[in-house]
C-alpha cells in the first residue's frame, strides 16, 4: 500500500522538491499540499488538493502522514492539529527553541510525531560516530566547526550543526549551551579549554557543509560532511514518513529510532 502525503509548507524549497519526488514515486501519494495565503497561489492545483488550512484535508485523508518543512510556530500548529485528527507527522523544520522542543514533545504523547534537525543519513551517522572520535582523542584536542548554508537560511547556526555540536558535548559529558562559542571579535584572549566554536558561513546557494575540526598537538583530523542536493534530505523525510506508518504515539520519533 503506498505511503499518503500531505505537505506543509509545499511552495517551499524543500516542499517543493518533497512533492516532486512523492508525486513521481510509485510508493508514496501525493493528497495535498499546504501552504500560507501569499504562497499558495504558485502551487499546481492540478496535481492534488491545495488548501491554506491543514485542517481543511486531513478528514478526507484519515491514514496520511502529514510532513512539515516550515518555520517553529508553524510546525507547532501542524502538530496541533495532527493531534486533533490522530495523523502522523515528519517534522523537518530547525530553529525550535528548546520551549517549543518540549511542546512538541508533550503532543507527541498524544500522535505519532518524528522529528529531526536533518534527514540525512549520513550526518546521523556521523552523530554516532563522531562521540567515540571525541573520547578517543581525549580532552587535549580542541573541537571546532564550520557549517556553511545558502544565503536565504533564516536560523544560524544551524540545526544540523547544533545537533552535531550536542552529540561532540555530550560525548565530554557537558552541555553545548555551557560551552559553545559562535563568534570571536577583539582581544579576547587564550581559546578557553573545552571550549567548542560553531561558525557560521552564509552565502549563494549552498545546500549544507559542515566541517568539524579535531585539533590537538602536531596534528588536525577534519571530518567534513556535504549535501549535494535537497533531494538526499526529501528522501529521508518520505522514508521516515513510510516508516511512520502504524506507530503508536507516546514518545518522539527521530532518525537514530528509524536506523
Amino acid at each position: 500500500m503506498n505511503t499518503k502525503i500531505i505537505m506543509v509548507g509545499a511552495a517551499g524549497r524543500m516542499g517543493g522538491t518533497i512533492c516532486r519526488l512523492a508525486a513521481a514515486s510509485e510508493n508514496f501519494d501525493l493528497v495535498g499540499m499546504v501552504d500560507s495565503k501569499d504562497r499558495v497561489s504558485s502551487l499546481d492545483r492540478g496535481i492534488c488538493p491545495v488548501e491554506t488550512d491543514l485542517a481543511a484535508l486531513l478528514p478526507q485523508n484519515p491514514e496520511a502522514v502529514v510532513i512539515d518543512f516550515t518555520a517553529p510556530a508553524v510546525s507547532l500548529h501542524s502538530a496541533s492539529v495532527a493531534a486533533q485528527y490522530g495523523n502522523a507527522l515528519v517534522i523537518g523544520t530547525t530553529g525550535l527553541s528548546e520551549v517549543q522542543k518540549e511542546e512538541l514533545q508533550h503532543i507527541a504523547l498524544t500522535t505519532p510525531i518524528f522529528w529531526s534537525s536533518n534527514m540525512s543519513i549520513g550526518i546521523n551517522v556521523l552523530v554516532k560516530i563522531l562521540p567515540v572520535l571525541t573520547q578517543a582523542l581525549g580532552e587535549e584536542y580542541d573541537i571546532e566547526m564550520i557549517e556553511l548554508h545558502h544565503n536565504r537560511k533564516k536560523d544560524s547556526p544551524s540545526g544540523t550543526a547544533l545537533t552535531i555540536g550536542e552529540c561532540l558535548a555530550g560525548a565530554r559529558g557537558v552541555k553545548l549551551e555551557d560551552v559553545r562559542c559562535s563568534g570571536r571579535n577583539g582581544i579576547i584572549g587564550e581559546r578557553p579549554k573545552g571550549q567548542i566554536g560553531i561558525q557560521a558561513v552564509r552565502g549563494g546557494d549552498v545546500v549544507g557543509v559542515h566541517t568539524v575540526y579535531f585539533m590537538g598537538p602536531g596534528e588536525r583530523i577534519e571530518v567534513t560532511h556535504h549535501a549535494h542536493s535537497r533531494e538526499n534530505f526529501a528522501r529521508g523525510a518520505l522514508r521516515a514518513a513510510a516508516w511512520m506508518l502504524g506507530k503508536k504515539p507516546g514518545r518522539l520519533y527521530g532518525m537514530a529510532d528509524m536506523l
